[in-house]
């Protein structure tokens, strides 16, 4: 049964580092099995799961970890084997857009965090407002949301922060 490995890996951008993960992964007997991946400020940043043969596993950590001399850093980590289902819950699209300030992500995921939801995924930025020229910030979260949350009160807490926040939110079902 192959064995599963989460990894982080960032390091300065170039050309070719997501072919030279990619080629680490299948010279080991690898499966690419879903990844995660941006340019940030100037660095690669990515998160990737891969699935290995157990005799292979040491061997590509090892090959990973010869990453660091090129500049990547890579943490690997492994992942249980069959991946762990998600808790049954509705899966839910957050859509957040609003004039920037410090907080606003604290802000909204302290409200998730006390419904008891599980923020799945989330990309956030920054961009200047089509008429003013003011600095706007955009989130979109893909969220689950367990059977046991009461979603009307979830939405009313989340609307109550948009308001406090002076940002448009917007939750639908996906």
């Amino acid at each position: 049964m192959q064995r599963t490995l989460v990894m982080t890996i960032i390091g300065p951008d170039r050309p070719g580092l997501v072919e030279q993960v990619a080629a680490l992964v299948a010279a080991h007997g690898g499966n690419w099995l879903e990844s995660r991946m941006a340019h940030l400020g100037g660095q690669f940043a990515g998160i990737l799961r891969v699935a290995v043969p157990p005799e292979q596993q040491a061997a590509l950590e090892n090959a990973l970890r010869q990453l660091h001399q090129a500049g990547l850093h890579v943490v690997a980590q492994a992942g249980p084997t069959p991946p762990a289902a998600s808790p049954a819950g509705r899966l839910l699209r957050l859509e957040l857009v609003g004039h920037d300030r410090p907080g606003i992500v604290r802000d909204i995921s302290r409200v998730l965090a006390a419904h008891n939801v599980n923020v799945e995924e989330l990309e956030t930025g920054c961009e200047s407002a089509p008429m003013s020229g003011e600095i706007l910030f955009r989130a979109q979260a893909q969220i689950s949301v367990p059977p046991a949350c009461d979603l009307a009160a979830l939405r009313a807490a989340l609307e109550k922060i948009a308001a406090d926040l002076i940002v448009d939110l917007h939750l639908r079902e996906i």
